[in-house]
């Protein structure tokens, strides 16, 4: 009985963590899209509305650690049979993923505090934030898109639904406004899908209720 428990706890766990992680770093992105423009070339920071890089600054660190408890759930939940490759891709990008993330925070914290804040200090933060954090996210999702459907974790659609938001945050970057979206939405998406897929079997095992 216990590792039907131990089963029924990993995606649970992971879908809790995924919809954290997904708010959080959502919540994040606005409050730092709101105060610096979409262009990394005019990466100036509002100075009415710093409170809002402020607040996203302390949201961050709390969004990695959700983002880390997120990928070990899902990690194990797929169990002994993934593949070692993708494996260690999935586990690579996402702890370059949160890396970055920490550094881009960091680096804008820093250019925050400076009384007359420099044009590469926004620049940098920016650039490792909208470039460089979203690129590794891109390739967690598509890791992670990969591992779901060869182990049959993920239906087919939503597989695909993956794929498509890596490409395009990998093609598309920092190019496009609010591209960075894509990413805290798709860990919601599947969140969501493993918080149902619980319900649906704790109900088929008749071990109680959610």
């Amino acid at each position: 009985m216990e590792p039907t428990t131990d089963r029924l706890k990993t995606p649970r766990a992971a879908g809790m963590a995924g919809v954290a992680f997904a708010l959080l770093l959502g919540a994040a992105i606005v409050l730092m899209r709101i105060s610096i423009p979409g262009d990394a070339a005019d990466a100036t920071i509002d100075q009415d509305r710093r409170w809002a890089v402020q607040l996203a600054l302390q949201i961050v660190p709390f969004a990695g650690i959700f983002f880390l408890w997120f990928m070990g759930a899902l990690r194990a939940h797929t169990g002994a049979a993934e593949d070692r490759f993708i494996a260690t891709v999935f586990l690579g990008s996402g702890f370059v993923f949160v890396a970055t993330l920490f550094a881009a925070a960091a680096a804008a914290g820093t250019v925050l505090n400076e009384e007359t804040p420099s044009d590469f200090g926004r620049h940098y933060a920016y650039t490792l934030l909208a470039t460089y954090a979203m690129r590794m996210a891109a390739v967690f999702v598509l890791a992670t898109s990969m591992i779901g459907r060869t182990l049959g974790v993920f239906p087919r659609p939503l597989a695909l639904l993956g794929t498509l938001v890596g490409l395009i945050l990998i093609v598309v970057g920092s190019g496009v406004p609010w591209s960075e979206m894509l990413f805290p939405a798709w860990a919601l998406v599947i969140s969501l899908y493993i918080l149902r897929v619980r319900r649906t079997t704790v109900h088929a095992d008749g071990s109680g209720p959610p």
